[in-house]
C-alpha cells in the first residue's frame, strides 16, 4: 500500500477534520465531488469504509480514526517540507555556489561579489577558483564563469566582467636588454619562457593572431606555474617572456618593471559568461545574481554611452 496518492490521503484528511465535503472543498479550492472521488480511490484501494456519510453528517468509521491519528503528523511533515522548498523559490536567502577561473577571480570577480552580497545580505555565496574547467553543474555548482570557447551550447549565458580581454607578450627591461627584443612570434624560441600550468598538467602552447595569420609554438620554458603571482614575478626578474592577460600585468607595466613586446600580435577577445543550465526553476539566489548582473550590464552601457557624447 505504500503506492497511494498522497492527493487521496489529504482529501481524507481535511475531509475527515471539517467533518464536510463541502467546507473541505472550499477551503482546498476545489469540487466537492472531486474529493467525494478521491475518498472513493482510496477506500477501494484499502478494501475499508473510511468515513460514514449521510445527507446530515460526515463522521470518520473507526478505521478512519486510526488512520487520521497516523496521518496526521505526517502530512503536517510534508506540508513543512514544502513550505521549506517554496523559502528557496521565493525569499532572498540561501547558497549560490559558483566555480570560477583564477582570471575572473583576480580581475573582476572580488568587488562584483562585495556589491553584490551589500545588496542581498541574505545570500551565502561560495566561490572556487580554478583552471580545471569541471563539469560544474556535476560537480554541485549552480552556475560557472567561463569564455566563449568554453561555453557548452545548451546551456544559457550572461555576461559578466569586461566585455573585451587581451593576451600580451611582455618582459622586463634587463631581460630585453641581455636577451634582445623578439621581432616576430618564432623569434621567442630562442628565448626563456614564464608559462602558465594548469592543475590537469597542461602547458598550454601559445597562439599569436594578426591580419588573419595564427602562429602557434611551444617556447622553452625556464618556469612553468599555476600561480599569476609567481609568474608575474619571474617575469619582473628578468627571468624570461611572459603572455599572459593584460591586467594580470598591469600593475608592472604602469610602473615599467615590464614592457609590452611584439604589440601587433595582441589577442583581443570577448570577455567572459555566467553560464548556467535553466531559467525554469532557478533557486533565489541564482535568479538575484542574474539579475544582478544584467543590471550591471545595463548600468555599464549607459555610462559608456555618456562617455561618447562627453568625447563628441
Amino acid at each position: 500500500m505504500s503506492d497511494l496518492p498522497l492527493a487521496d490521503l489529504d482529501a481524507f484528511t481535511i475531509v475527515a477534520r471539517e467533518r464536510s465535503f463541502r467546507e473541505a472543498a472550499r477551503k482546498r479550492g476545489v469540487s466537492a465531488s472531486s474529493l467525494s472521488e478521491a475518498l472513493r480511490r482510496l477506500e477501494e484501494r484499502l478494501g475499508v469504509r473510511l468515513l460514514n456519510r449521510t445527507t446530515r453528517s460526515v463522521t470518520p468509521t473507526e478505521a478512519g480514526e486510526r488512520l487520521i491519528e497516523r496521518l496526521s503528523p505526517a502530512i503536517g511533515e510534508i506540508a513543512a517540507a514544502l513550505d521549506d522548498i517554496n523559502s528557496f523559490r521565493d525569499s532572498l536567502a540561501g547558497t549560490l555556489r559558483l566555480n570560477v577561473p583564477n582570471v575572473a577571480a583576480i580581475v573582476f570577480m572580488p568587488d562584483l561579489v562585495n556589491r553584490f552580497l551589500k545588496a542581498y545580505p541574505g545570500i551565502v555565496l561560495e566561490i572556487v577558483a580554478e583552471d580545471s574547467f569541471i563539469d560544474v553543474l556535476a560537480a554541485g555548482y549552480d552556475a560557472g564563469v567561463r569564455y566563449d570557447e568554453r561555453l557548452e551550447r545548451d546551456m544559457i549565458a550572461v555576461p559578466i566582467g569586461p566585455r573585451q580581454q587581451r593576451y600580451i607578450t611582455a618582459a622586463s627591461p634587463a631581460y630585453l636588454k641581455a636577451n634582445g627584443e623578439p621581432k616576430h612570434p618564432r623569434d621567442i624560441l630562442n628565448h626563456r619562457c614564464i608559462r602558465h600550468r594548469f592543475v590537469s598538467g597542461n602547458v598550454l602552447a601559445w597562439e599569436f593572431e594578426r591580419d588573419g595569420q595564427v602562429v602557434m609554438i611551444s617556447p622553452p620554458t625556464s618556469l612553468a606555474a599555476n600561480s599569476v603571482d609567481i609568474e608575474r614575478s619571474a617575469a619582473v626578474a628578468g627571468l624570461g617572456i611572459i603572455r599572459t592577460f593584460e591586467e594580470f600585468l598591469a600593475p608592472a607595466l604602469a610602473s615599467g618593471e615590464l614592457v609590452r613586446i611584439l604589440p601587433e600580435w595582441e589577442t583581443v577577445f570577448s570577455g567572459p559568461f555566467l553560464y548556467y543550465a535553466s531559467r525554469r526553476h532557478m533557486p533565489a539566489p541564482l535568479r538575484a545574481f542574474v539579475d544582478f548582473l544584467r543590471l550591471e550590464q545595463r548600468a555599464a552601457g549607459r555610462r559608456s554611452a555618456v562617455e561618447d557624447q562627453q568625447n563628441n
